[in-house]
């Protein structure tokens, strides 16, 4: 393997945050209900009415951040784009289901069928920016962004791609929304579930980077040696003995929060743990926004106090790492390093 460094050139999101823009971090919108579709940015700017007529809300966010991630990035194209994605375009399956419960087989759109795979998204941004490189798209539920990021990680490393766009897309429409509720699938008192559009440019060339991206490692069902031996190695590979903060995706769930809280006191001491998701949302795809989060908290070069998960210890001054902590299902794991 040749180890090339890796940099994050860029990364955007439309969320229930400001679309587009890093408001957030010092002016964050806040919610009380538990349930927020995403902050929707003009589409004229990015896409033709004719076509967004065709288009649904996921794909038109997914083609907006990829390019502004891209302009961003000051490249002119990349060479592959790589998309993670829980369940894909649900509100164009909606649609289709809706017409064929109503309408029978005879006249249904195939518009609404076509757009309703999961490989559209990475597809339609390929054709939208006439890129004719690798093209991939992962659906893990909620290691989706996740296992695009290893993949773009993999093939940076071994120096088969020079840059790669990699995208976390996912929406929730009121009915999906409700059947995760009943299914108790994100836990039983998630504060707030979201949506995610997430858009990052990762490359070997450091020229205004966000950060770099100095060790990624997904784990199935460990166990707390195997993630402490996994972190140790991580952290001696960057020439680290210890993280500044740790990223974790507590989301309001007892069940869930009590289970980072315990992993990551016995894995980083006291060291300070941050959150994300009461200020975006859950989703699938949410560790894209984790990972959009710590790039621009290391490029800023400060943390936002509404991160810390404790307010008693805010006192992280110019972090120069954060270690991104995801759990999905309590089996799959992620463990992250970005870098300033």
């Amino acid at each position: 393997m040749i180890n090339n460094k890796i940099y994050v050139l860029s990364a955007k999101q439309i969320s229930i945050q400001n679309p587009l823009s890093e408001d957030w971090m010092t002016t964050p919108i806040e919610y009380t209900e538990p349930f927020v579709r995403s902050i929707d940015p003009n589409f004229k700017e990015y896409v033709s009415p004719i076509e967004a007529r065709r288009m649904g809300k996921i794909l038109k966010r997914a083609l907006a951040t990829s390019k502004e991630a891209i302009k961003a990035s000051q490249l002119d194209v990349v060479d592959a784009i790589i998309t993670g994605t829980g369940f894909g375009c649900i509100e164009n399956t909606e649609f289709f289901l809706d017409a064929l419960c109503k309408e029978g087989e005879q006249l249904l759109k195939p518009t609404y069928f076509m757009q309703s795979t999961h490989n559209t998204i990475s597809s339609l941004v390929a054709i939208q920016m006439k890129n004719h490189g690798y093209n991939a798209t992962y659906a893990h539920k909620g290691i989706s962004f996740d296992s695009a990021l290893q993949d773009a990680w993999l093939q940076l490393r071994l120096g088969k791609i020079d840059s790669a766009l990699v995208g976390g897309h996912d929406e929730m429409t009121p009915s999906f929304f409700t059947i995760l509720q009943k299914g108790e699938v994100f836990g039983k008192q998630v504060t707030l579930t979201g949506e995610a559009a997430v858009s990052v440019v990762l490359g070997n060339k450091a020229d205004n980077a966000l950060c770099r991206l100095s060790g990624f490692k997904m784990l199935y069902k460990p166990t707390l040696e195997d993630l402490k031996a996994n972190v140790n190695l991580m952290l001696h590979s960057a020439g680290l003995s210890e993280v500044d903060a740790v990223l974790t995706g507590i989301n309001g769930d007892e069940a869930c929060d009590q289970a980072y809280l315990e992993e990551t006191r016995a894995l980083f001491g006291e060291k300070p743990i941050l959150r994300y998701k009461h200020l975006f949302g859950e989703s699938f795809t949410a560790s894209g926004l984790a990972f959009y989060v710590g790039a621009h908290c290391l490029n800023a070069g400060f943390i936002p106090s509404q991160l810390f998960v404790s307010q008693q210890n805010i006192s992280v001054e110019k972090p120069k790492n954060i270690l991104l902590f995801n759990r999905s299902d309590g089996k799959d794991y992620t463990i992250t390093l970005i870098e300033k």
